[in-house]
């Protein structure tokens, strides 16, 4: 069964909102055996909506449309769908209770417009929003299965996990697809690739590897679909624990997870702790860190010492070591390091301080200079990296730097 997404709203397409609908959408779809064909977003214009419905209906067995079900008069899609079928509208009853019961609940007046929004196509069975006064709709036409709904997405989501799959697993014959993905850092995805290419090379037909890369990572993921879950589930595994094994020196998850997830889960195991101590990334590891849930078991916390008189104050640092090798060098990242050991008492630590840029480099050390070390009580690892001259792209690979640092001491040693 092949699907696409449409999205509609003038609001995504000059860049006012990111569309992160269809990303969660694809992946429900995926996970339930449909594979989605196409993603597109249009214009609140009734042109082009009834054009990207038409076109859709060519390439899909399935489309799910979100967004323009409010209130207002730039929310067109409900006529423009009665439209593209040649319906009238109708006032679907148990809409125009729910939407009632919410007004009432919080003592609003229920006022026209609003009542309107019970108004829906003649012909589409209607999905009720439990969490919202807008309806979704399920329309059948010329063996085609279309979906509508809220572009909200905590309404959207409900009314796909609780009503759409559930309904699209009854009413067809949906294949297993199973997804395997192992998440490698520190190696480029040509020198993967290279390395794995006969494991590659002798894959089944229903199975494919994609290399997924991100700034430092890449991201190996195994595809399979057929019939039989179970032998689906055997087959994959079998090719991942093959290419495992020929490039664990990179593997950092066997799974579809953050590093620093993969890092934290590692640690919260063996009962380990880790501090920061931050300067060119400016907090930014804390922060990866801290956004998971159960962070704390793990993390006790750390320093941004942008300032070099907080790295002498916090962290230790001598002040002759920042005069005759400056704040970006192998001396200070190994005393800060230090300095956050003993001062933050955790098993291990990490440290980076360099030039972020855009300004601020010399011949010496130009912008994209970055020293990271990692360190537990009995080893220490420093590295020096080069990276480029933009400013946001050299924090996120400092960061994953210093994971994979970790991940690599954590691997090698532990306590």
């Amino acid at each position: 069964m092949l699907a696409e997404i449409i999205t509609i709203g003038d609001e995504i397409l000059i860049g006012q909102i990111v569309d992160t609908n269809s990303a969660w959408m694809a992946e429900k779809l995926n996970e339930a055996g449909i594979r989605i064909k196409q993603i597109s977003s249009v214009s609140d214009n009734r042109e082009h909506i009834l054009a990207a419905l038409a076109e859709a209906a060519t390439r899909a067995d399935i489309i799910l449309i979100t967004g323009g079900l409010g209130p207002t008069k730039d929310d067109i899609t409900k006529n423009t769908l009665a439209e593209y079928f040649n319906v009238s509208m109708v006032i679907n009853e148990a809409a125009l209770e729910n939407v009632t019961k919410i007004f009432k609940k919080y003592n609003r007046p229920l006022l026209e417009v609003n009542r309107k929004q019970a108004e829906v196509p003649a012909n589409c069975e209607v999905i009720l929003n439990k969490n919202g006064t807008a309806p979704g709709m399920w329309f059948n036409s010329n063996g085609k299965i279309y979906v509508s709904m809220p572009g909200v997405p905590f309404e959207m989501k409900y009314m796909v996990e609780e009503e759409v799959i559930p309904k699209l697993k009854e009413v067809l014959k949906l294949p297993v697809i199973i997804h395997k993905t192992i998440l490698t850092a520190g190696e480029g995805e040509s020198f993967l690739a290279e390395k794995i290419a006969d494991i590659e090379d002798s894959l089944p037909a229903n199975i494919k590897l994609a290399y997924l890369p991100k700034l430092g990572q890449v991201r190996l993921r195994l595809s399979a679909d057929g019939e039989d879950e179970a032998l689906l589930k055997t087959e994959v595994e079998k090719y991942a624990a093959q290419i495992i094994e020929r490039v664990n020196y990179a593997v950092v998850a066997e799974e579809d997870i953050p590093i620093e997830k993969a890092i934290l889960n590692y640690m919260a195991e063996k009962g380990l702790t880790l501090s920061v101590a931050e300067s060119c990334t400016g907090g930014y590891i804390s922060h990866l860190l801290t956004q998971h849930a159960g962070s704390s078991a793990v993390f006790l916390g750390g320093v941004v010492s942008y300032a070099n008189e907080l790295k002498e104050s916090v962290l230790g640092v001598n002040n002759e070591t920042l005069w005759q090798h400056g704040a970006v060098s192998e001396q200070t990242v190994k005393e800060m390091v230090a300095g956050a050991l003993l001062n933050f008492k955790s098993d291990y630590a990490i440290a980076v301080t360099g030039i972020a840029g855009p300004d601020g480099g010399t011949e010496d050390k130009p912008v994209g200079t970055v020293w990271i070390a990692v360190a537990n009580a009995s080893k220490t690892v420093i590295k020096k990296f080069t990276f480029g001259n933009k400013r946001l792209q050299n924090i996120e690979r400092s960061a994953i730097g210093a994971f994979f640092m970790l991940n690599t001491l954590l691997k090698d040693g532990g306590l």
